[in-house]
């Protein structure tokens, strides 16, 4: 993974790039385009045509850095502006680099079931649906409020 520092912003360019040009071709796309400057140490991402390439410039502090990033299958999720800019966290950011939908993550269910289990054991009862769980807890809860 690419070292961020904290308070580091990431860019995307949204729209297409031309995924022939290096660092020097990109970091000219920063500063005209995007309208920032490629040297502030910040993350600009590009995407190519086809939607399975990446690069991503940066400056370190010590010289340029680019990083190229090319998926087997599938297409990395890019935002829908045709043209400008689009400000993403670094965990979006960590994201998009696996190929993951980062406008919209998912969580994993495996949670509610174990939440679930959770309330059976701590309630002592058998809870058939999220309704009775929800019951069940403004009952605790009530309890509770009523002793303080």
């Amino acid at each position: 993974m690419i070292p961020v520092p904290a308070g580091t912003r990431v860019w995307l360019a949204a729209g297409v790039t031309d995924m022939r040009k290096g660092y020097d071709g990109l970091s000219a796309l920063a500063e005209k385009v995007l309208e920032e400057d490629p040297f502030s140490g910040h993350l600009f991402v590009f995407r190519g045509r086809r939607g399975d390439l990446i690069k991503v410039i940066w400056w370190d502090g010590q010289g340029a850095c680019l990083f190229c990033k090319r998926l087997e299958k599938g297409r990395f999720v890019w935002p829908w502006p045709a043209e400008g800019k689009v400000v993403i966290s670094q965990a979006q950011l960590a994201m998009l680099l696996e190929a993951i939908d980062w406008r919209a993550p998912l969580r994993s269910t495996a949670h509610l079931a174990s939440a679930h289990c959770r309330l059976i054991h701590f309630f002592g009862n058998t809870i058939h649906n999220v309704r009775d769980a929800w019951q069940a807890l403004f009952h605790v809860a009530g309890r509770f409020r009523s002793a303080g």
